[in-house]
């Protein structure tokens, strides 16, 4: 009986650990920056990613690429909610 509670324990346990972790990263949303945020994104984009490194173009990526590259460096660049979707919105409307 202890051997059974033993596997039934370990076998949760392995299950637990081997489910994808929920993640708490959300894709901005459809543009809904005004324009004066576009242009605070413009200005974020070039000052904050532009220290780190070169900028790249906006239309070198789908804007389904945008996301994850926002979602992995917005905390790098120590951007906020709005200021990640002001930059995001930038990107898309300057693909454009």
């Amino acid at each position: 009986m202890k051997k059974i509670i033993a596997v039934a324990s370990l076998t949760a346990v392995l299950l637990a650990s081997c489910t994808p972790k929920a993640t708490t990263a959300a894709a901005p949303s459809a543009a809904t920056s005004t324009a004066e945020q576009i242009a605070q994104g413009k200005t974020i984009f070039e000052n904050s990613c532009g220290r780190c490194h070169k900028l790249p173009d906006p239309s070198s990526h789908t804007s389904v690429q945008w996301v994850g590259i926002m979602n992995s460096m917005a905390p790098k660049a120590k951007l906020n909610d709005e200021q990640h979707q002001w930059v995001y919105d930038y990107i898309v409307s300057a693909k454009k």
